[in-house]
């Protein structure tokens, strides 16, 4: 691959929902411009995007992949995101490096859930976006109906449509495109031109019509021109929508059937015409000695370059994608890596296409490129010189609601799970997972089912750790609610030395703070060397829980009598001693399950409202309160935790898709004796099990 410079370069990403056709698109991009001899098929998982095992099991784009094309003497980084919620994650990911966006839209299905969730991603970073209307060659396809829907889609998130193509035939006889601002049609993949079909003429001329005028707004000078002349050249036109494009104010509307490559070529050349090169792109800033500093995409400027993806792969080693925001990088040379404070050499610095590596000497300003092996740098950090550091900010990522308890299926796989899920998290940023100190299981987090299915899955093959899953404990507080007192003697004789102590003991609720243990012994029943041992015992069985199993708070505990034996008392006989007066006095003290209960924020369309309602009823929610927007309503409520366990999944089939939710803790609350009694009884056969064993 030659080199090019920041000016002859174009960073796009294609993002749609799942199955409007990215990766063919990409793959249709490839072989129309001669970069692979062959079509490939995500079916027969031959596409150079989608090369993961997994991504060949399950038919699906599950990770951005970077596509470099070369068309007339440019390059352009197709970036292929996932169109799948769960992988949301590597959308953003993949937006965040892109100058400019391509959002898909099924010709059939026209504006699905995905469609809506790109949108709102590239708003997000300011992108100027192009619209596709994709897979024009399907049986039901219809451009006008889609057309129409998408223009409505622009219009209500206060943009302007401008139509740059129209379909020639459609269905199984789409055969081209008429691109409006050249004014000529582009026949199979582009590299037949001609004239404009008679029967287009005039809806080509009244596109043109449009496009002159939504152009003329770009400039004063050429607002004056059209209106002197009534026309602008091709160049000007050109410039003119540069400029409405760029600002974001206009989306240009396309057609195309990646499937068939109709529409590849032309596609490319608006591409290059009115997608920014990163040096007109949305301005970059990053984070300097001296506050922010605007980062400047070109190859003297210091050194920033922003790591938006990494992969390990057995075989290869850990793979570091990065994008140059400012400077440059030469192979083989040192930069800084500012997040972790470390030197890093680039030795294998290589652009990637699919899973083929082309070597590289240097990575201009704009650039995005990958390289091999580093030992520190992770996803989110920032490459600069050691002098000048300079960090960019990591975009924001939805939070990860969706849990599940994990285990490790064997004693080998136990000791190196930890380590696996720290490199699963760091090449995800979706995915998370901690220690429950509450439940004592070990938690991850991700965007839902398929998410954590392909995080286990990753585990196993790549890093060959056997992991079962299953529901997540909720961690439950236990308490009480009024004073109590309890006795309890421990005698043990059997043979030689004995055992013997005997505890008296008060406890009551104690708001003040999590734990007080009171020493009221008064007379000489018994001496004070034995209090540590007592309050020990109470502690570790507050921790371990009295009743159901879960640690216990807000008690005060005061021990104000005893007996002790000369020879038999031990400091282990009144740990027995203080454990076992303390769980007595805990029964008669009116003990209760606390739970967690969360703020949960749920938007969804303004039609879902009331069945999402009644459903956050049924998991005994408490509304709060309603704020709505623009056709979507956000319902507050307060909701135990307990009951959203698999919401992530049940908010999208309440909705179709559309509704999506955050949850944050509040505070807690008693959990009903209806609920709490099985709770409580389980953890009963579980101790009585135990004791069998």
């Amino acid at each position: 691959m030659k080199e090019y410079t920041t000016e002859f370069i174009r960073n796009v990403a294609l993002v749609s929902h799942g199955g409007a056709g990215k990766t063919m698109l990409a793959e249709s991009f490839l072989h129309a411009t001669g970069a692979t001899t062959r079509l490939g098929k995500v079916e027969d998982g031959t596409t150079v995007s989608d090369y993961d095992d997994e991504e060949h099991k399950k038919k699906i784009s599950l990770y951005t992949s970077v596509i470099p094309v070369e068309h007339k003497d440019h390059k352009i980084n197709i970036l292929d995101a996932p169109g799948y919620t769960d992988f949301v994650g590597e959308m953003v990911s993949a937006l965040s490096v892109a100058d400019g966006a391509i959002i898909l839209v099924d010709a059939v299905a026209g504006i699905e859930v995905g469609t809506e969730l790109a949108w709102r991603t590239c708003d997000q970073f300011n992108l100027p976006r192009f619209i596709v209307i994709n897979k024009m060659d399907r049986e039901n396809a219809d451009f006008d109906k889609v057309y129409a829907q998408v223009e409505d889609f622009i219009k209500l998130h206060e943009k302007r449509p401008v139509k740059v193509h129209l379909p020639i035939g459609q269905k199984h006889d789409f055969k081209g495109v008429v691109d409006i601002i050249g004014m000529k049609s582009y026949m199979g993949d582009g590299k037949t031109t001609g004239d404009i079909p008679a029967d287009l003429k005039e809806a080509a001329e009244k596109a043109h019509f449009d496009m002159v005028e939504a152009a003329a707004e770009g400039e004063d000078e050429l607002m004056e021109k059209y209106l002197e002349n009534g026309s602008l050249s091709d160049e000007e036109m050109v410039r003119g929508l540069e400029d409405v494009v760029y600002a974001g104010q206009f989306v240009p509307i396309f057609c195309a059937a990646g499937g068939h490559e109709i529409g590849a070529i032309a596609l490319l050349n608006d591409i290059i015409d009115l997608i920014p090169s990163p040096i007109h792109a949305v301005k970059r800033t990053a984070q300097g000695k001296d506050g922010a500093e605007e980062l400047k995409p070109s190859d003297q400027s210091p050194l920033a370059a922003y790591v938006w993806k990494t992969t390990a792969d057995p075989f290869v080693g850990k793979m570091t994608y990065f994008r140059v925001f400012s400077g440059s990088i030469q192979a083989d040379a040192h930069v800084w890596n500012q997040t972790k404070g470390a030197d890093e050499r680039m030795a294998g610095l290589h652009f990637q296409r699919g899973k083929e590596t082309l070597p590289a000497k240097v990575v201009h300003a704009g650039d995005i490129a990958v390289v091999s092996k580093l030992t520190v740098s992770a996803t989110g950090d920032t490459f600069c010189e050691k002098g000048h550091p300079l960090t960019v900010a990591k975009p924001a990522y939805p939070a990860a609601l969706f849990r599940v308890a994990i285990a490790p299926k064997t004693q080998a796989d136990a000791a190196k799970i930890s380590a696996v899920l720290t490199r699963l998290s760091e090449e995800d940023m979706t995915l998370t997972w901690q220690n429950d100190n509450v439940t004592h299981e070990t938690v991850l987090q991700g965007m839902g089912d398929q998410h954590i299915e392909v995080a286990v899955s990753r585990a196993q093959t790549k890093f060959q750790v056997g992991i079962t899953t299953r529901e997540p404990k909720v961690p439950y507080r236990e308490g009480i609610t009024r004073k109590a007192q309890a006795q309890y003697r421990h005698k043990k004789q059997s043979g030689g030395a004995g055992q013997f102590g005997e505890v008296h003991l008060r406890i009551e609720p104690y708001m003040e703070g999590e734990f007080e243990f009171v020493d009221a012994l008064v007379g000489m029943n018994l001496s004070r060397s034995y209090l540590p041992p007592i309050e020990k015992s109470i502690k570790a069985t507050m921790e371990r829980g009295a009743f159901a199993g879960y640690p216990m708070s807000n008690v005060r505990v005061t021990v104000y009598d005893g007996k002790e034996h000369e020879v038999d008392s031990k400091p282990v006989a009144f740990e027995i001693a203080g454990r076992e007066a303390f769980k007595l006095a805990v029964h008669d003290a009116g003990p209760v399950l606390f739970e967690p209960i969360m703020t949960v924020r749920v938007t969804c369309p303004d039609a879902n409202m009331g069945d999402v309602m009644s459903d956050l009823n049924t998991r005994r929610g408490r509304v709060q309160g309603t704020e709505t927007e623009r056709g979507s309503t956000t319902i507050i409520a307060h909701v135990p935790m307990a009951e959203m366990l698999r919401y992530t999944t049940q908010v999208r089939s309440i909705t179709g898709g559309r509704g999506y939710f955050t949850m944050e803790f509040d505070h807690y609350d008693t959990v009903p004796t209806h609920i709490a009694g099985p709770i409580i009884e389980a953890h009963k056969k579980e101790m009585e099990a135990k004791k069998e064993e």
